[in-house]
């Protein structure tokens, strides 16, 4: 496609807010991308044609085998793990399948009990943050912010949680499109092939048993693809929202100065984050099921449409106001958009982690504080999702409260 933007590249780890605003001005809501491997792709970056193709799951649809492109696909495409021709997940399937196979997950993830999934997430918390705080200083990061949600989501699946660091990598290097996208597949891939031969024979209170218990037609081997979607969607972006939200507070004159005076402000700067810096920044995709015009663009069938979500939020032509950050707005892209968005109770479980992971850090480190100049904080090089690569900060050393949670599970 003439004209076509490479989807990757500094521009989108330094200021992709800046990119957005220039893609919209000279190309408009729909532009023409590349993805590794030159192969062609459209960006949809505007509000209202973002709603359109996630509200019309006929003619935009997540059948990705209408793909034109598979054949010019190589084996080894870094891409693979999150666009996939064979893939039998709930993120391919359509139509009545798809509502059958979506109403079972979150029968599944409505299982969690909400007092458990919090006392979880405060233990795990407590555990890391007893690992660094009686030093003073730590990142963030490497060592909390990446490490909380997965673990908690291990414990809620079933998944013994010695196995989180592993899983941690592993999606990490899955979701970011890498050298290493493929052998991270893998590695989640066998996790939880292994948690659902375990959870057949041995069925217990975790989402897994509950799914394997409800399959509504689906197999054991689709409980396991799902499962894999599940822990995926659920930690990094998680991950990110936990660190992207503590780095507002820490950089932001209108949380800073309250920080150490209550958690009034948490509540709104993860929904500012939502907003403003969400992780999932654009996702693969919607297919066209036949020939079509979109934001002025002649899209053939079978062409690939990348949701861009971060550039739809910040779409001029619905923010207009800046009061939209304010009072519990949610009218955000960044859980998607129709059939095919987060299923609600996982947005809660998301929400209910990240929230106890900012307010448990700040009660037990009242006084932290950045540890380095804001200029010289820097994010992850993905064009998919929006994380820091280190949050270096300091605070007054404190003692640890008890021993770390055993690996079999929490305290």
């Amino acid at each position: 496609m003439a004209g076509a933007v490479p989807l990757s590249g500094p521009r989108f780890e330094a200021d992709p807010a800046t990119l957005y605003r220039e893609l919209r001005r000279e190309h408009g809501p729909v532009v023409p991308v590349t993805l590794a491997g030159s192969i062609p792709a459209w960006l949809v970056i505007g509000y209202r044609e973002l709603h359109q193709i996630t509200g019309d799951a006929g003619l935009f649809t997540r059948d990705s085998s209408l793909w034109n492109q598979w054949d010019n696909i190589p084996s080894n495409w870094p891409l693979a793990p999150m666009i996939s021709r064979d893939q039998p997940s709930v993120l391919y399937t359509v139509g009545e399948r798809h509502q059958a196979r979506a109403g079972m997950i979150s029968d599944a993830l409505e299982g969690v009990d909400p007092f458990e999934l919090r006392r979880y997430a405060e233990q795990f918390a407590d555990g890391l943050i007893d690992a660094f705080c009686t030093s003073g200083g730590t990142d963030i990061i490497s060592r909390y912010a990446m490490l909380l949600p997965v673990r908690v989501i291990a414990k809620l699946f079933g998944v013994p949680d010695d196995q989180g660091p592993e899983l941690v990598t592993a999606m990490v290097d899955m979701i970011d499109g890498g050298p290493r996208a493929l052998a991270g597949q893998q590695h989640v891939q066998r996790t939880v092939m292994a948690l659902i031969e375990e959870k057949s024979r041995f069925p217990g209170p975790d989402v897994a048993s509950l799914m394997l218990g409800n399959t509504q037609g689906f197999s054991a081997v689709d409980a396991a693809h799902d499962l894999m979607v599940m822990a995926t969607a659920g930690h990094q972006p998680t991950a990110d929202w936990i660190g992207n939200t503590l780095r507002l507070m820490l950089t932001d004159d209108r949380f800073t100065a309250s920080l150490s005076g209550g958690r009034h402000s948490v509540a709104e700067a993860m929904n500012e984050v939502l907003w403003e810096d969400t992780p999932s920044q654009n996702i693969a995709g919607r297919w066209a099921a036949r020939d079509t015009r979109l934001g002025g663009r002649a899209v053939a069938a079978g062409d690939l449409l990348i949701l861009g979500l971060a550039a739809a939020n910040a779409d001029p032509q619905v923010r207009t106001d800046a009061s939209v950050l304010t009072g519990g707005n949610n009218a955000f892209f960044s859980f998607g958009h129709g059939e095919h968005r987060c299923p609600f109770p996982a947005q809660e479980i998301a929400e209910v982690i990240a929230r106890t992971a900012v307010e448990v850090l700040l009660d037990r480190l009242p006084d932290i504080d950045l540890a380095v100049p804001a200029g010289d904080l820097t994010r992850r090089p993905s064009a998919w999702l929006r994380g820091m690569t280190a949050l270096p900060v300091t605070f007054t050393p404190t003692p640890a409260l008890g021993p770390a949670p055993a690996t079999g599970g929490p305290r």
